[in-house]
């Protein structure tokens, strides 16, 4: 296909990206049409997806809602996608007007588009930097930045770690990622969870197989693993629309259809 002049040089435009497809599922412009043929698969295989990832993406703005109402004015949002529909530093400043959002992806789609984005946005940052390489994500001047004044800071993992194999050791990243942190600060998780439609979870996974990030789903028990350290908020790790809810119509008969599971936690 031919190369969009907005597309940074080197980006492979003949494999899906999950970032991308993502921002398909909201109903977002930034994709390909080898994403939008991934999605469409995947939304033949599951037809609940497109409202798996609403739900996600709703789970995000309450957990940043309650994060700035409990004071914090910093984010890092890693694993960002593209901010758009009610992004980050949007929620944010409803309730911090000063608030400070770094936002960090690996794709270089997801990253020049957010630079555009937030070109005017003095109090935004975007890095280009990988989860797994804990190390080099946190010495990057904006992240260092971000954490120097040693005020609370709201890390969010949003729908990333199952992007993170078990040979990858997410749990050593999250050590890494919290002993970065200080006190106060709070743990936005959400995760694809193997229960709830374990019947879909097998061909789901096997289809992000074609993609560079190949999907890892996780139980309960495993995803509350991934807050040791912190105190998890109520109502704890719960299926995505449980969390918080605007009301509780909004909850719906059969949460667990959405089957990705959330929680916030608390470092003390």
């Amino acid at each position: 296909m031919a190369r969009p002049n907005w597309v940074p040089a080197g980006t492979d435009l003949d494999k899906p990206n999950a970032a991308r497809v993502y921002d398909y599922y909201l109903g977002g412009s930034h994709n390909f049409e080898v994403d939008r043929q991934m999605a469409r698969k995947a939304i033949e295989l599951w037809p609940d997806l497109p409202k798996i990832m609403r739900a996600n993406r709703a789970f995000l703005r309450r957990a940043t809602q309650f994060a700035a109402e409990e004071g914090i004015s910093r984010f890092l949002d890693i694993g960002s996608g593209i901010p758009t529909f009610g992004a980050v530093h949007e929620v944010a400043r409803e309730y911090q007007p000063g608030a400070r959002v770094v936002y960090i992806d690996m794709d270089p789609v997801a990253v020049a588009h957010s630079r555009l984005i937030l070109a005017d946005d003095p109090l935004s940052q975007v890095v280009d930097a990988d989860l797994r390489n804990t190390d080099d994500l946190l010495a990057r001047p904006e992240v260092e930045g971000l954490l120097a004044p040693g005020e609370p800071v709201a890390v969010i993992l949003n729908a990333v770690l199952h992007f993170v194999t078990d040979a990858d050791e997410p749990a050593k990243i999250l050590a890494k990622l919290r002993e970065a942190l200080p006190s106060g600060s709070i743990l936005i998780l959400s995760h694809a969870s193997l229960e709830g439609r374990p019947d879909q979870a097998g061909s789901h996974q096997s289809l992000y197989r074609s993609t560079p990030t190949p999907l890892t789903m996780r139980s309960r028990e495993q995803i509350t693993a991934f807050f040791e350290g912190y105190d998890l908020v109520e109502p704890g790790i719960v299926y995505l629309p449980e969390w918080r809810p605007d009301d509780a119509e909004s909850v719906g008969p059969h949460p667990e259809r959405m089957t990705g599971m959330a929680g916030v936690g608390r470092l003390s």
